[in-house]
């Protein structure tokens, strides 16, 4: 086990953490930059035994990556609980994998090798990292309510900020408030209809998916209520 863990954050110290959510490519070769931008995953986290922790076994792992990226970590074990019920090596059918079910071109738009991300470290870290780029990238104005803001966010992360970035041009595009949940979701449904996805401002096509990723944004909020009232940032 301890091999094995030593093995993990020697694979660790060569990530780079570049933000971006952009083309899916190779990872590229590594270079000496890499050694400074993972400081936060070099001091690995044991599992809390069962009767120690609040939230899961994974909550000081989750806990510490989280606030070193800028995300409460009850949010993250939110999206945790949703994806994976905290089983670290589960892989779905369309190959997403570990904690915070990550697909494995997610890992190569960081620069992360495939083969370290069913890791929990490695996972939680790619999953903030996704978390963070999907909110700057939304752009989001400063006046957006929390539950707003945090719905879109969840909502590109299960959907894909493409598809959320079309339903929020829908939206300006009819003169409704693209910064609004509850008009962005409606849009989303809308997707599915050639009226609206072959629309000059829908860069992404069709979407079918509205009512998964509104069940989505549903639970995980809810089930990030309940971590608040449970415990203390």
């Amino acid at each position: 086990m301890l091999k094995k863990t030593v093995l993990t954050f020697a694979f660790l110290l060569f990530f780079t953490s570049f933000y971006g959510i952009g083309t899916r490519r190779d990872v590229p070769a590594f270079d000496d930059e890499t050694l400074n931008r993972t400081d936060d995953l070099q001091t690995p986290v044991a599992l809390l035994p069962e009767g120690q922790y609040v939230i899961s076994a994974y909550d000081e792992i989750i806990r510490s990556i989280s606030e070193r990226e800028g995300n409460d970590w009850r949010l993250m074990s939110a999206i945790a609980y949703h994806e994976s019920r905290f089983t670290a090596d589960i892989v779905s059918r369309r190959g997403a994998r570990g904690l915070m079910q990550i697909m494995p071109s997610v890992a190569g738009q960081f620069d992360v090798p495939v083969e370290t991300i069913s890791d929990p470290q490695t996972n939680v870290w790619l999953a903030n990292k996704l978390l963070t780029k999907i909110g700057s990238t939304l752009r989001l104005p400063a006046g957006v309510s929390a539950q707003d803001r945090m719905a879109l966010v969840l909502a590109a992360y299960n959907s894909g900020i493409g598809h959320v970035s079309d339903a929020r041009r829908l939206a300006r595009l009819h003169g409704e408030n693209p910064d609004s949940w509850e008009v962005v979701a409606r849009y989303l449904a809308l997707k599915s209809e050639p009226e609206y996805y072959e629309n000059e401002v829908v860069r992404c096509g069709r979407f079918t998916g509205s009512r998964q990723t509104l069940a989505y944004v549903n639970d995980v909020m809810g089930r990030y209520d309940k971590y608040c009232r449970m415990t203390a940032r």
